[in-house]
């Protein structure tokens, strides 16, 4: 049984382009620096989050997490998103299409975060946006693109997309591993949140915006609790 979903996409064009989603795939420790990289890896393992053993790490996660939704159920307190952009391979792609890029925040359990992060990722969606960018018309200024988050309206994250690895890198390193293909979702890391603020909120909103065109892309949700357990 096939664990494909299916996402939509609107384009600046007016036209939709749609992903039959086979592989998920959750990049980590994915900063430009390599040595701001280290340093937080170092603060993680104060906190018992596993240090990983090659940076920048790639997570897979089950297809069936990338999801369009405006709510993200969870079993506790200690949930919290994080704000990323997203590589999509179309369905098309082997007819000629670009890759797409939009908006994504990657909601993970932070109670099971240190006991494997690849556990964590699995335990929430990755939440992406509805309308998306060809990496194409934006790949000439994608440092400038901006990348914001807030947390239950208060801002949490905000940086522009030249503190992560690019887009290209991912391609790129999506082609070594013969996965650049059709079905294909790649989220890029996430930059630093702001000190001292709370990250488990009940409302998530992450955005892109393109100064250049003043073009929004966005996504946000709320977080419900599941009934408590019996037995």
């Amino acid at each position: 049984m096939s664990t494909a979903c299916t996402l939509v996409f609107d384009l600046p064009d007016g036209s939709t382009a749609e992903v039959a989603v086979t592989t998920l795939l959750n990049g980590g420790y994915a900063g430009r620096s390599q040595d701001d990289v280290a340093a937080h890896v170092r603060e993680l393992a104060e906190l018992g989050v596993p240090a990983p053993s090659v940076t920048p790490s790639l997570y897979p996660v089950s297809p069936y997490l990338a999801q369009q939704t405006s709510t993200v159920p969870a079993q506790h307190g200690k949930t919290s998103g994080e704000a990323e952009w997203a590589l999509i391979v179309p369905n098309d792609f082997e007819a000629g299409s670009d890759v797409l890029l939009t908006v994504a925040c990657d909601h993970t359990d932070r109670a099971l975060e240190v006991h494997g992060v690849a556990w964590s990722k699995n335990a929430g969606p990755d939440v992406l946006g509805r309308k998306a960018w060809r990496l194409s018309e934006v790949e000439d200024r994608i440092d400038e693109i901006e990348l914001t988050a807030w947390a239950d309206g208060v801002e949490i994250q905000r940086g522009t997309l030249a503190e992560l690895l690019t887009p290209r890198y991912w391609v790129e390193r999506l082609r070594e591993l013969d996965l650049l293909k059709p079905g294909t979702v790649l989220l890029s890391g996430t930059i630093p949140m702001h000190h001292g603020v709370d990250q488990f909120a009940a409302k998530w909103r992450v955005e892109l915006r393109d100064p250049a065109t003043g073009d929004v892309i966005d996504c946000d949700y709320e977080v419900t609790r599941l009934p408590e357990p019996i037995g």
